[in-house]
Parts: structure tokens; sequence; C-alpha cells
């Protein structure tokens, strides 16, 4: 059987740290970490679009729901020991104008580089392909797969957000096995899938927008139409709302910085300033062509020939359709898709 002082469970970027902190910490341990699959840190290499999204300077600064838990780890572990811990690793960082922390070399591959190098400069002993499928406590240790012991385990399996990157999950059933709680978990940072009747014409658009879950919950950014639903941060951001099997709603207002009143009194000096405008140009001015026609389709049934046509009464139907423009939500795209899972 083979033996360490301390054993890690999952090579990604958290296992990768703990290990070399371990290493740091306990220079005289020995120290195992075990990964699934064939290399370590690969959901490090699709993080950021390829970039590998470090941190944020302004994350201490978000409305947490528990604060309490948040400020207490913010203290221990702030951004600027994120950015000694990397530049420790010989690995500098830069932000964007949102605060985003990224490699100087703006590759993901640079960040698992320093991981690994670290690791190997340090005597941590790695093993893939090695699936940890069961672990009990034993002679004041861990016992796992009854091949391996370990005075001292660190698991580190991720969730279940993208199991194709080598978080499926599988760490939730070992710690259970040895009496740890889990709370219900659902994937977040996720696409959002809805009826598509309305929005069928609308794939590949983009357009800003504030999103109201009618179950609770908003978000405001960028929105991308799909053949499936909904996609692009404002939406994906809104995915914790999402409660399972629940039925709910999604509001999109296209003009959050109008009121309806503001909107109907627009249209209306537009229509009367150029009443042979076509229809289908009305909104051209507020959002998307495609997105405008989709909005009159919604509200009037169909996209008037011009808007000369439109009645007066109908203004307000449309600015209505442009501040609350309602999808029915079927769900998310699941844990496949998933970035992060929440829980």
């Amino acid at each position: 059987m083979k033996q360490a002082d301390i054993i890690l469970i999952g090579g990604g970027a958290s296992g990768l740290c703990a290990a070399i902190e371990a290493k740091r910490t306990k220079p005289e341990a020995s120290v195992l970490l075990l990964e699934h699959l064939p290399k370590v840190g690969k959901k490090i290499l699709a993080t950021g679009n390829g970039r590998c999204n470090l941190g944020n300077l302004n994350a201490h600064t978000h409305d947490y729901t528990n604060k309490a838990f948040v400020n207490g780890v913010f203290s221990q572990a702030s951004t600027r020991n994120l950015c000694d811990f990397f530049r420790s690793l010989g690995l500098y960082t830069r932000a964007d104008s949102e605060g985003r922390l990224y490699p100087l070399s703006n590759t993901a591959a640079s960040v698992l580089d320093a991981l690994r190098f670290e690791c190997t400069h340090l005597g941590v002993e790695i093993l893939c392909d090695t699936h940890v499928e069961k672990v009990k406590k034993s002679n004041g240790g861990f016992v796992l797969n009854d091949c391996f012991f370990a005075r001292r385990l660190i698991v580190c399996c991720g969730g279940c957000a993208a199991p194709s990157q080598g978080s499926d999950g599988s760490g939730y059933a070992l710690l259970r096995s040895l009496g740890h709680t889990v709370t219900p978990t659902k994937p977040s940072l996720v696409q959002l899938t809805t009826d598509t009747a309305k929005i069928r014409a609308l794939k590949g658009v983009r357009a800003t927008a504030k999103l109201t879950l009618s179950t609770g919950g908003e978000t405001a950014g960028e929105v991308l139409f799909t053949d499936y639903g909904l996609s692009g941060i404002a939406a994906m951001d809104l995915s914790r709302y999402v409660l399972p099997n629940r039925k709910a709603a999604v509001t999109l207002d296209f003009l959050p910085d109008f009121s309806r009143q503001e909107l109907t009194e627009m249209l209306g000096t537009l229509c009367r300033r150029n009443s042979a405008l076509p229809g289908e140009n009305m909104l051209t001015g507020l959002v998307p062509k495609a997105l405008g026609s989709a909005v009159l389709k919604d509200c009037l049934g169909a996209v008037p020939q011009t808007v000369g046509t439109i009645q007066p009464n109908e203004f307000c139907k449309i600015a209505h359709a442009l501040k609350a423009f309602s999808l029915t939500l079927t769900g998310t795209k699941g844990y496949r898709d998933a970035q992060v899972t929440a829980g």
C-alpha cells in the first residue's frame, strides 16, 4: 500500500494550489496528488476563454448572500494574497477595466505551467489516471481505494459543472462517506432555456437588458438570443436564481433608463414626424432591428407596413413590450454547460 503524509484528491486549480501550500508549510512531509484524468489542470486551460481569469480586484465589494462567511475568507485570503502567491511562482498578473485578473502572458497555459513547475520543484508527487472511488478512516488516517494510505487528506474534487473538464461531482459521495453534509446543488453561470416561439428569428442577436425572474432575482447586461433560449452574461448570471422544477418567466426590459410613459411619448413623436417609415424600422434607434420586429409582433400581432398605421393606443402596448418582453422559462442547459456549481 502506497503511503503519504498528505494526499490530495483532484488535480485542478485548488488541488494544485493546496499541494503547493501543503509542501511549503511542511517541507518534510510527503505530498501525493491524485487526478482521475490523464493530465492535471484541464479546466484551468478552458477558463477565461483560454486566458484564465484568476480573480477580481473588486471581489470583496460584491453583495454576497452570506457576507459574514465571505468576509472571513477575504480577511485570510485577499486578492492581494492571491497575486502574491502567483508572483511567488513567477507568474505576474494584470487587471482589466472591470478588475478581472489575468496572467500577464494572457494565456491560461502559463498558469497551469507555473503550478505544475512549482509542484515538481517542491517534490509533490502527482499520479494521473487515478480515480478515487472510496475512502475510509483507518488507523488514525485514511485509506483510499484500498491501496493508498494518508495521514491527512484534502479533497479538491470540484463540483458538478463541466464534467468533461474533470469535475463530475464524484467528490460529494466521498465526503458523504466520511460523514460530511452536502447541501443541494444546482448548475449556475449557465445558459437559460425558454419557450422559443417569440425569438426564433433572433438567433445570434445581442442586446442589453435588465432581466427579472418571476420567482425572484434580477440581473442586467448583455443578452444573446439562441435557438434554445438566452445566453450572454446577464442570462448566465440570472441562472443562479433558477429553482429546479419550478415554473417561472423571464422578463426583459430593453430600455431600463426610460419609463413606459417616456417611451410612449417618444414613439408617438417618432410616428408623427415620419408616418411613411416602414414598421420594421420603427425601433431601430432603440434596439437591434430584428429585435424591434419581434417586439412589434409580440404586442401588435404583426409588424405594421408603416408607422402611420399604428393607432395612438398601440404606442403604450409597444412601450410595455419594450419594458416587459416576457419568455416562459423551461430550465437551464444543465451541468454540462455550466461554469460553476451553486449550493
